[in-house]
């Protein structure tokens, strides 16, 4: 069997996956307290209007109902109507699932080329100055909160040198670049500490491996050793590192976008948290859910590619 199988079976695991998600969202948000009918009309509306709200809205009906509505809505690509935009949510999402991928990119690029430069510094100077600095700046890397980071780079870059913009969003990817600089740095710097931990230490494990001291022994040279079997031996434990901290990241640009007012997925959410907009609560964690199970799946065929012996 190819090792490439698990792709015929993976969209039909996906199915109690998205079941799970859509319930624990829907009696997470029905156990919220507040009355998004009450938040839309303001304290002052006549009981007729909320009534009439509710029943338009299909909030008068039992939460069982309401659930087994929202599924057979799911089912044709419907997320339901949103009270604070006063439109279908389909739309809304799409507006903003654009500048979520593209920060998440952005920041996991940065990440990547950042972990590879740290990583391989600190594991070919072991022990001297360059390893320790390296190491300490990871320690205290891992118990930053990316929310400290983002206010920093902006009071630094933005404020003080002003070299970046405080906020904002542009249409053009490579304007983006620019603007969306501040917080990717933010998300690179709050995973590379993790994964350049594991790096190095990979990469030191595999230069001990028996492998690399018999080359070493018979003459090869030690940066050809290095670079032709250490490094790539080193990547695949890396790269499965690295897809469990892109899926923690989809949930963490919900503090990296309000921070840097990024109109993405994450401002989106907590704004509709706010007003108990439960609909595009529920719609923004069911396409999060999605982008993690996809960044899993693009793992585990990276994976399999790199290595024929690995079986998903």
């Amino acid at each position: 069997m190819s090792r490439f199988a698990f792709l015929l079976r993976r969209p039909f695991e996906l199915i109690p996956v998205f079941l799970g998600i859509s319930l624990i969202s829907f009696v997470l948000l029905q156990l919220t307290p507040g009355d998004p009918v009450r938040l839309l009309l303001g304290p002052k509306a006549s009981p007729e209007a909320v009534a009439l709200v509710r029943a338009r809205y299909g909030l008068d009906q039992p939460v069982i109902v309401q659930y087994l509505y929202y599924l057979k809505n799911l089912a044709v690509g419907d997320f339901g109507q949103s009270i604070a935009f006063r439109s279908a949510i389909g739309p809304v999402l799409l507006d903003r699932i654009g500048p979520t991928v593209y920060l998440l990119v952005y920041g996991l690029s940065l990440s990547v080329l950042m972990t590879l430069g740290l990583g391989v510094a600190a594991a070919r100077s072991r022990g001297g100055a360059v390893d320790q600095v390296i190491r300490l700046i990871c320690v205290v890397g891992v118990g930053v909160p990316s929310y400290f980071v983002g206010l920093l780079l902006v009071l630094v870059f933005s404020l003080k040198f002003k070299l970046f913009p405080v906020s904002g969003y542009d249409p053009s990817p490579w304007t983006n670049l620019y603007h969306l600089f501040l917080p990717a740095l933010t998300i690179a710097v709050s995973v590379t500490p993790i994964l350049t931990r594991n790096f190095r230490a990979t990469l030191l494990q595999q230069m001990n491996a028996g492998y690399a001291i018999a080359a070493l022994s018979k003459g090869v040279p030690e940066r050809s050793v290095f670079w032709r079997h250490v490094f790539w031996n080193s990547l695949l434990p890396t790269i499965s590192l690295f897809g469990v901290v892109a899926s923690f990241l989809i949930g963490g640009t919900v503090v990296i976008e309000n921070v840097f007012n990024i109109p993405g997925l994450g401002l989106l959410l907590v704004r509709s948290v706010l007003s108990r907009d439960y609909l595009v609560v529920q719609g923004v964690t069911l396409v999060m859910g999605l982008g993690i199970v996809i960044s899993n799946l693009l793992i585990d065929v990276l994976t399999a590619a790199l290595d024929p012996r690995i079986k998903t």
